[in-house]
């Protein structure tokens, strides 16, 4: 299948959709999910074309996970959380939604439950996560 470019992370991207960014470097961008499934809740996206996994370049793999790993310890630095989950879909049936690369980083506690998917978080709540995550960035 061919790369849509008026995909919504594509969107982003280009400016054109809001999003609460948090991190940004010359081949990725890492912003808030507006769908949160904890607090914290960050996807990191290549900022060149790519559908997934499945079609991405070994230099868009290597950029995505230096990112997920900067963020996965400053999520977890930000919200007290003792460990990490991140999560990355490849296709309808595996459960990709938008067919931009991206990886989920949700911060971890003790005992935490992940909130249901698909529902819109307090974007207030979502913009104070966002600061947590970029005074820690800050800090280096």
């Amino acid at each position: 299948m061919a790369y849509d470019p008026d995909n919504i992370f594509a969107r982003i991207l280009r400016g054109e959709l809001p999003s609460t960014r948090v991190y940004e470097d010359d081949e990725t961008l890492a912003f808030m999910d507006i769908m949160p499934r904890v607090p914290g809740h960050v996807l990191v996206i290549p900022k060149t074309p790519c559908r997934n996994l499945l079609d991405a370049s070994a230099a868009q793999l290597a950029a995505c996970m230096a990112t997920t790993q900067k963020l996965s310890h400053a999520v977890m630095k930000a919200f007290g959380a003792g460990g990490v989950t991140v999560q990355q879909f490849n296709e309808t049936i595996g459960g990709q939604e938008v067919f931009h690369l991206h990886f989920h980083v949700l911060p971890r506690r003790e005992g935490d439950r992940l909130l249901p998917p698909g529902h819109m978080g307090d974007q207030e709540e979502i913009a104070a996560h966002a600061e947590k995550i970029r005074a820690v960035l800050a800090e280096g």
